[in-house]
């Protein structure tokens, strides 16, 4: 459905089984004042930046009003939170609803910090403007550098305060992304232990991101492998600038690819692999160098929960999850060689590339 700011929903994820997400709407906030706003990403999607940057447009976009077709919903997940489980979901951030482009892509429209939902386990649900700030500015630049990534449409200042260590001006993000599909998801749905749901959540996925796959003889084995090829370029595309994620736990690993959650997240500007950037991340889990071992494992997780579908009889299924898990490290290897050839100017196939690349980066260590 069509609305005058050129929204136009079609939100296949709130028709699927309700246990999840949770329908809530954006809490109002106080005075609603646009900070930054993203012209171009605007006209990508098919809306109307003259009316989106302006006092209307940036009440819709803290969700003191709704968009027509929007159909708000917080969505369920779990996570290994720094190799711990954990149930989790939207604390703070709710879904609009799916955008339908010009050109027919299909974009999740998010408010991030619209306040609190059934899965905020106490939180305020609020944001902050400092951060919803970078995240802008990151996303973006990430976008600029070639990398796969949620986008940035719009920071808006609520006139709120909200309370961390101290008092700070509340803001709310809206956030594009080919979905907000992740590894989590498919934990919270393996949990419910009803082989229909997870059927259905696969369908899902590959309606939405893998289409192509709907005809494979295992689709569940092709889609751990897919997802794989994906995280796969988007490890070596973040390797490649210095880029240091900072908390890859499985709730934030996607199904589309996307780099998500710009949290504690920074560019190295001195090159070391033990490059850490948390300041709860004390063992050095989320590690520069740690970055493609940790996918890996993230990818295992997903993998676990396939295992119902991948084969009826569990031993066959943990064998042939295992051998697409095994092909990670070659196939990074390969990725990242030709990568680092590329960054480096190097032409043809020389088997001293390799120790060639090690030695710069021993040096620049």
């Amino acid at each position: 459905m069509s609305s005058p700011h050129g929204f136009y929903f079609d939100n296949g994820y709130a028709r699927l089984p309700e246990r999840l997400f949770a329908r809530c709407e954006p809490t109002p906030v106080a005075a609603p004042v646009g900070v930054l706003f993203n012209t171009a990403l605007a006209g990508q999607l098919g809306l109307d930046a003259s009316t989106l940057d302006s006092p209307d447009g940036a009440a819709l976009l803290a969700g003191n009003t709704l968009a027509e077709g929007s159909e708000p919903i917080a969505q369920a997940y779990a996570g290994h939170q720094f190799g711990y489980p954990n149930m989790l979901g939207d604390g703070r951030a709710i879904l609009l609803g799916e955008q339908l482009t010009p050109d027919g892509q299909r974009r999740d429209i998010q408010l991030k910090g619209a306040g609190r939902t059934p899965f905020s386990r106490g939180g305020d649900g609020r944001a902050a403007l400092g951060p919803m700030l970078r995240e802008y500015l990151i996303s973006e630049a990430m976008h600029a550098l070639g990398i796969a990534t949620t986008r940035s449409l719009a920071v808006v200042a609520t006139g709120e305060p909200v309370y961390r260590e101290t008092a700070l001006p509340g803001a709310i993000l809206t956030r594009v992304a080919a979905s907000h599909l992740r590894v989590g998801t498919f934990q919270f749905a393996a949990g419910q232990r009803d082989p229909e749901l997870l059927e259905t959540l696969v369908d899902y996925t590959l309606q939405r991101h893998y289409p192509e796959l709907r005809e494979s003889d295992n689709q569940a084995l092709a889609l751990l492998d897919s997802v794989m090829e994906r995280q796969l370029d988007l490890i070596v595309h973040w390797m490649r600038v210095g880029f240091i994620h900072g908390v890859m736990n499985t709730d934030n690993v996607t199904l589309s690819g996307e780099t998500i959650d710009y949290g504690p997240c920074a560019f190295m500007d001195q090159y070391h692999p033990d490059t850490v950037f948390s300041s709860i991340d004390h063992q050095g889990r989320y590690a520069y160098g740690n970055q493609p071992a940790i996918t890996q494992w993230n990818l295992t997780r997903f993998a676990e929960t396939l295992l119902p579908l991948i084969d009826t009889d569990t031993d066959t299924a943990v064998q042939k999850a295992t051998n697409v898990i095994r092909s990670f490290s070659g196939r990074y290897d390969a990725k990242w060689l030709a990568m680092m050839r590329a960054k480096l100017g190097l032409f043809g196939d020389d088997p001293v590339d390799a120790t060639l690349i090690q030695d710069l980066l021993d040096w620049m260590q």
